[in-house]
């Protein structure tokens, strides 16, 4: 009994210091054996039998990106690499099975590695550290806070991986530690937190599809009636609707930066702020022409109308990274009184704004503040990101992908396809995935829509790539 006591507590002594533990750069030039003893210190009495738990290469705890290479590993050579490669059956989570849980998580961290682009982030990091030692770096500041910026941002990814890693073989060799020492009590608490690691595992996953430049931003979410008339225009607002329960399910602020009612019932044009982290990464997906089929409540026949809606979505991207410079004399900025359905004060003073950019044609228009100073603010803000979207696509050939979903609002170009008569079905028609609740999805419910096509376009990208 003093023997179990006595391991376990060595053990847990040994956890606590490697999570607490800081990085140092001397212990870059520290290797196996009696260097890795030293990381505890003289005081902390380990048995020399529990040394083999010490087998996590020193260079790991470095802040460096060729640390990042090195891999722990179990008192028996398994590394992550080698588990994933072993080929053991993954079981369902509620089977208590170590190598099932191990290989989940494992082929989990490889699936992580893969969507992160894992060497190219490696040899990426290598070049912003040379960067970063240049002595006239800040000489440049906006250069300079790019260069730290994007640098501290792999670092998070390559450290994030890395620890997961690390975690995984601590489990592995508790899980041996508790067996070889009939403890029951610490195998049940080693089998639980692999079996918790393999659920978070499914969350970095999901994590890594939002890895492009500028997943994290908030964004602007603009829908468009399309063909159809009063039906479509219906159609745009349930669209609008669907994006604001969506974004607020997940937690987002949303603001109306715009509202074009239609003639008799619905939605002209519409655009909404969705202010969060991974806006942008999420919303993307939905960038097209969405198609409504159903019995119109506009018809007095009861006949079945399909209506086409787009939808494009444009990252907020700051101050600080903004790519284009409007220039005052480039805007020509026109007031008018709000549309709507009225008020007490409304349509009584111009205190609406459309601003338009005369080299490229674009346009921005408020209406919903009933300040013309709150109403121009807004105008600019959308505008700004409009015209930072445009020079993103120019420079990146994505004019396709994010700004041209509007122009073409018809047959042949839907992305999804809304179906409530005579069947019931949402499709997404990019990745065939399928609900037969359309009700759900319009309340909201487009998580897994959005996570199937961010993994399939990322899976296409990596195999053409």
């Amino acid at each position: 009994m003093a023997s179990r006591l006595l391991t376990r507590s060595t053990a847990a002594r040994l956890l606590s210091h490697l999570r607490r533990r800081k990085p140092d750069p001397i212990h870059c030039l520290l290797t196996h054996g009696a260097a890795s003893a030293s990381l505890l210190g003289p005081t902390c009495d380990l048995p020399a039998a529990d040394s083999a738990l010490l087998r996590y290469p020193a260079r790991w705890f470095s802040s460096s990106p060729a640390a990042a290479t090195e891999a722990p590993m179990t008192a028996d050579g398994l590394t992550v690499d080698s588990i994933a490669s072993k080929g053991w059956t993954i079981l369902p989570e509620a089977e208590s099975d170590w190598r099932s849980h191990a290989a989940a998580v494992a082929q989990s961290i490889k699936l992580i590695k893969k969507r992160l682009k894992w060497g190219w982030i490696l040899e990426r990091t290598k070049q912003l550290a040379v960067v970063l030692e240049r002595p006239d770096l800040w000489d440049d500041p906006v250069f300079a806070g790019r260069v730290s910026r994007e640098h501290g941002e792999l670092m998070g990814k390559i450290k994030s991986v890395n620890q997961f890693e690390q975690e995984l073989i601590e489990h592995i060799e508790m899980l041996r530690l508790a067996r070889e020492e009939n403890d029951n009590e610490l195998e049940s608490e080693s089998m639980s937190a692999l079996a918790d690691m393999r659920r978070s595992a499914k969350e970095k996953e999901l994590n890594a599809l939002l890895s492009g430049d500028n997943d994290s931003c908030s964004c602007f979410i603009e829908v468009q009636a399309g063909a159809g008339g009063t039906e479509s225009m219906d159609w745009a607002a349930m669209i609008m609707n669907m994006y604001r329960s969506w974004a607020q399910r997940r937690g987002y602020t949303v603001t109306v930066v715009e509202e074009m009612p239609g003639e008799i019932a619905g939605l002209k044009r519409a655009t909404i702020k969705v202010d969060g982290e991974y806006a942008f990464g999420y919303a993307k997906a939905e960038v097209g022409v969405h198609r409504l089929v159903r019995i119109s409540p506009f018809d007095s026949g009861k006949r079945r109308h399909t209506s086409f809606a787009a939808v494009a979505v444009i990252p907020i991207l700051g101050d600080a990274s903004s790519r284009y410079q409007i220039k005052d004399s480039d805007l020509r900025i026109e007031r008018f009184r709000s549309g709507g359905p009225g008020g007490q004060h409304a349509n009584t003073t111009e205190s609406a704004i459309r601003i338009v950019h005369f080299p490229t044609g674009i346009t921005a228009t408020c209406q919903n503040e009933r300040s013309q100073h709150m109403n121009k603010a807004s105008a600019m803000a959308v505008l700004q990101s409009r015209l930072d979207q445009l020079e993103i696509a120019r420079q990146a050939q994505m004019n396709a992908e994010h700004t041209q979903s509007l122009n073409e609002i018809s047959w042949g170009n839907q992305i999804r396809s809304y179906v409530l008569h005579p069947y019931r079905m949402v499709k997404d028609l990019r990745t065939n995935y399928e609900v037969s609740d359309p009700d759900s999805v319009l309340e909201g419910d487009l998580d897994d829509f959005i996570l199937n096509y961010l993994s399939s376009s990322l899976d296409e990208a990596n195999v053409s790539a």
